[in-house]
């Protein structure tokens, strides 16, 4: 059985958008992301990117689906 990476966006169409999305968020509470390697950032520093990408996410979501009532 091949090992699927747990990492792939869903919809393939939206990694650069992804991407780039995780730079703005990277810079906004200041972990100095970069291209390529990062394995001198710490977990707490690469989870805070995730944390706050799925807030954000959320959020967005949410106000995009009370507007539609």
């Amino acid at each position: 059985m091949k090992k699927t990476s747990s990492n792939r966006p869903e919809v393939p169409q939206a990694r650069t958008a992804l991407d780039r999305f995780k730079y703005e968020v990277a810079s906004e509470i200041g972990v100095p992301l970069k291209q390529g390697y990062n394995g001198d950032l710490t977990s707490y520093q690469n989870g805070s990117v995730g944390g706050e990408m799925v807030r954000q996410m959320i959020r967005r979501q949410e106000e995009q689906m009370a507007g539609e009532e």
